[in-house]
């Protein structure tokens, strides 16, 4: 039979179509012998459907009378192989696709065939079985419309009672392939989008409403195998690890992007439903807990991961009562959250606490991780003429609970390490930029911009709301705060109600102006670290950036002495083995000394005002423990180890580096967002170590000084932006000079583009000298050092046999970083390092894809010259200095206007 298969026909043809039929209707049994037909006939009436959807009606009409569905649906139940069952499948699949007639579709949809062969009993341990059933069932989602669905779904007064598709479809939701997820998730966001009403309600009612408990199940275990990946990296650091954390994370990403669709799609209970999971499953038994949690504990999700689940889930799922939420719990202690909890903070020596006197003592500014056991207990007595420091300092047992999560992001901020800092960095940037955020939370939280408040208030006045104008130019508004308050309480509120979070805490309730504060107190304090990584340092002052002009007036009169005066430390000795407070004093004009303002716990004690205005010889002698320690703030200490490097290694490359981060950093902070994703903050951080390069070499001390100077140039940009200046496109740098016409390079010969190998100078300066590059093959040239701006050289030329006092460059190498050095034993010996021209992160094209293999050859060459006698070497070395001196002082020059802060 299967020969006459073969016989010529023209394959496009309805008589085609009718042959093929034909022959299946009289095939009883598939099995080895005839499957082979069965397949190829089954092949070939989905192509031949396809062909006359597009050119000829009467194919489908023959379809539909001769009720081909069924007979595929008859060839399935005698079938005894899966070839059969894996080609009926394709089969069907092709021709739902491809089918572009509406009519078509419904005769499809009916009779129940498409029911059954999604019920029927497929084996799907075959996983190429699997595959093409997960393919048809999606094939028929893309399918649905409100009048579509109708025919797939059965219904019993009026509500939905069976949805095959659906139902046989999220079986598969958390299968280990994540091909066959994708599609499955794929059908049901194409249910969801349908917008049947009917369909919604069964969709989101017990029993198939805990598809989306599962689905938010799923994601939390996805969430601990991070940790855990997170947590192992630093022990097996590799490029596997790094791998998988990335893999990892585009899976959680991409699952959160799907809730984020469900939601989209409209249904306000699964909306609901969703909030529910990822609060009572995710958030609040996990994801805040582990921001306290000590790194030691048996928390199955990290401070680190925490921090940055947060942030995805913020900037990805599109609930705006999820988002308020998170913000509310914000102000809760640890111990709504771990009850009976004897948790410690992360980086808390155990047994380390604060309590409500000491809580009520804080104005404006927060507690750090490490703040110690010690609390000032501020006596009744402090207006007396007399005070002693064993009057106010005494033990106490902190409960660190009292701290709120906000509290410890700004902990974080203030003392945490590099990786917390980034990520409680970006949580707070992640918070500012939710569009879902109320913005009266965004101002409970002490991070909303001035220009939405102005512009909100702005439109109160515009449209007649008397308060608006009042607040507009009022410093403090009851208004203001009652709104706030009303808008906490109802979320804290619902927390208590619904999900058995109770928050009592105090800070809560306070002024939006001290919450600012209290952010603007971080991150001053963040960037007067000196622990923290540029780029850390960077995503703060956009932060910063993006506060600063909503209380300029107050950041003015409290954070630029910190980022701008010269201060005093000093600490109090409790006892011999141990400092118990810090007094952080700053210079006062006004007084004429020294004036105290903050403790070691950050927190201003307003009732230390026995303090405020002694000056500097008042406070030493009614403290006589105290020692002295000389405080610079970051920016001064920055301009001072930055002159350093005017007379360091690279000082010809300190002006294009200057430029280059003065662009980066100024796209940086005025950028809409961060200039790091969150997920940075779970990658080991990429720092060269002695094996790449040793510490002590050149590119050691280059990598030193290319984060100086973006530290430099963050807290010049701004102080300028402090002052309300607009930011220049380029550093204030004074323009090269000539004044060459006495110097060394002048007198060689040397033109603006410096010395090549090959290039014929003068060698009236120059001395003769020996050296060997290769053991046993000494040359014999004329050293010379010059100086040219800010660049400089030492050279080695080769005289000219036939014209006396020339000379040709044979070898030119950097004369910054030399570091010259006479022998001790031998006093013509003069030793000379030579480093690099450049460094890799200033030339990317010449260090490209092989960048750390490269920068391993960067390592520093050693000269040694001998010179004829000890005066020679000694005039090699004074030559030398004296360039140095020369090229120092005109990079120094054209510096100038950029390192005066006065400027």
């Amino acid at each position: 039979m299967w020969f006459s298969f073969w016989r010529s026909r023209d394959r496009f043809s309805l008589e085609e179509l009718r042959y093929l039929t034909d022959q299946l209707q009289k095939v009883q049994i598939v099995n080895e012998v005839n499957k082979d037909f069965v397949i190829e006939a089954l092949r070939s009436i989905a192509e031949l459907l396809t062909y006359g959807d597009q050119h000829d009606p009467s194919f489908f009409e023959y379809f539909m009378e001769k009720q081909v569905m069924g007979e595929f649906i008859r060839i399935l139940k005698i079938s005894k192989t899966v070839a059969v069952s894996l080609q009926l499948l394709q089969t069907i699949s092709i021709m739902i696709q491809n089918l572009k007639n509406e009519h078509a579709i419904y005769y499809m949809f009916s009779n129940e065939h498409v029911n059954y062969l999604i019920t029927y009993s497929f084996d799907f341990r075959n996983e190429e079985l699997l595959s093409y059933y997960i393919t048809f069932l999606r094939a028929i989602s893309g399918k649905l419309n409100k009048n579509t669905i109708s025919l797939l779904v059965k219904t019993q007064d009026e509500e939905v009672v069976s949805f095959p598709l659906y139902v046989e479809a999220i079986r598969f939701a958390f299968h280990e392939e994540s091909m066959v997820r994708t599609a499955v998730r794929a059908l049901t966001l194409n249910v969801y989008h349908v917008g049947d009403d009917f369909v919604n309600k069964f969709v989101s009612s017990a029993p198939h409403s805990d598809y989306f408990l599962n689905l938010v199940s799923f994601f939390r275990e996805q969430c601990i195998n991070l940790s855990k990946l997170v947590s192992d990296c630093p022990k097996n650091p590799s490029s596997e690890s790094v791998s998988a954390i990335l893999a990892t994370v585009d899976e959680i990403e991409d699952n959160l992007y799907y809730i984020s669709d469900v939601i989209s799609a409209g249904i306000p209970v699964v909306g609901r439903l969703i909030t529910d999971n990822m609060l009572q499953l995710l958030i609040l038994p996990l994801l805040f807990p582990a921001l306290q949690i000590d790194a030691d504990s048996n928390m199955k999700i990290g401070a680190v991961t925490s921090l940055y689940l947060l942030c995805c889930i913020l900037r990805i799922v599109k609930i705006k009562d999820l988002a308020n939420t998170i913000a509310a719990a914000l102000f809760c202690p640890l111990e709504a959250f771990v009850p009976n909890s004897e948790a410690k903070l992360n980086g808390y020596v155990s047994g380390s606490d604060f309590t409500d006197e000491n809580k009520e003592l804080g104005i404006d500014s927060v507690a750090p991780v490490n703040c110690g056991q010690l609390c000032l207990n501020i006596p009744n007595k402090a207006s007396s003429s007399q005070v002693h420091p064993e009057d106010f300092i005494t033990e106490k047992n902190f409960r660190s609970s009292h701290l709120s999560l906000r509290d410890t992001l700004l902990s974080y901020v203030t003392d945490g390490d590099d990786v917390q800092a980034l990520g409680s960095l970006s949580v707070l940037a992640t918070l500012l930029q939710t569009k879902e955020l109320d913005e009266l939370m965004l101002d409970v939280l002490g991070i909303l911009p001035q220009r939405k408040q102005h512009k909100k208030l702005l439109l109160q006045a515009l449209v007649g709301e008397g308060s608006g104008e009042e607040q507009l130019f009022s410093s403090e508004s009851g208004s203001v705060r009652d709104g706030v308050s009303n808008e906490l309480d109802g979320y804290l509120l619902n927390l208590k109600e619904q999900y058995g979070v109770s928050c009592s805490f105090a800070e809560a309730g306070a002024s939006p102006r001290v919450h600012r504060n209290q952010v603007l107190d971080a991150l001053v304090s963040l960037l007067c670290r000196s622990n923290i990584s540029a780029e850390t340092l960077w995503d703060g002052g956009w932060l910063l950036r993006q506060l600063l002009p909503y209380s300029e007036a107050e950041f003015k009169s409290h954070h630029l002495k910190l980022l701008k005066w010269r201060g005093t430390i000093f600490m109090t000795q409790y006892s011999s083995e141990q400092w118990h407070f810090v007094l952080l004093g700053v210079e006062d004009p006004s007084i004429g000394g020294m004036k105290a303002i903050e403790f070691m716990d950050r927190r201003k004690l307003a009732d230390l005002k026995v303090l405020l205005d002694l000056g500097l010889s008042q406070e030493v002698s009614m403290l006589p423990c105290v020692q002295k320690v000389i405080y610079k703030d970051s920016y001064r200490n920055c301009t001072t180890i930055l002159l350093q490097e005017i007379k360091g290694i690279w000082p010809d490359l300190l002006i294009t580096m200057l430029c280059d981060e003065w662009k980066k950093c100024k796209r940086v902070i005025e950028a809409s967002s961060p200039q790091k994703e969150p997920k940075c903050i779970l990658l080991p951080l990429q720092k060269l170590t002695s094996e790449d390069v040793p510490a002590e070499s050149s590119f050691a001390a280059g990598e030193r000084m290319k984060e100086l100077v973006k530290v430099f140039v963050l807290l010049h940009q701004l102080q300028i932006f402090s002052l309300g200046r607009p930011l220049p496109e380029q550093p204030p740098i004074c323009p090269p000079i000539d004044n060459s016409e006495v110097s060394r390079a002048k007198t060689a010969g040397l033109d603006v583009s410096g010395p090549k190998p090959g290039t014929e100078i003068r060698l009236v300066h120059a001395l003769p000298c020996r050296i060997a590059f290769e053991r046993g093959k000494e040359r014999h040239f004329c050293f010379l050092a010059v100086s040219m701006g800010t660049l400089g050289w030492v050279l080695l030329a080769e005289e000219l046999p036939f014209k006396q006092h020339y000379g040709v460059v044979r070898v030119a190498a950097p004369l910054a970083g030399t570091n010259p050095r006479i022998d001790d034993k031998h006093s013509r010996w003069l030793h000379l390092r030579i480093r690099p021209s450049t460094l890799p992160f200033l030339d990317p094209p010449k260090f490209g894809a092989h960048g750390k293999t490269r920068m391993k050859t960067l390592v520093d060459g050693r000269w040694t010259l001998a010179f004829r006698d000890d005066g020679s070497c000694k005039m090699a070395l004074s030559m030398i200095l004296e360039e140095i001196n020369l090229q120092s002082s005109e990079v120094e020059r054209r510096l100038k206007p950029v390192l005066d802060i006065e400027l």
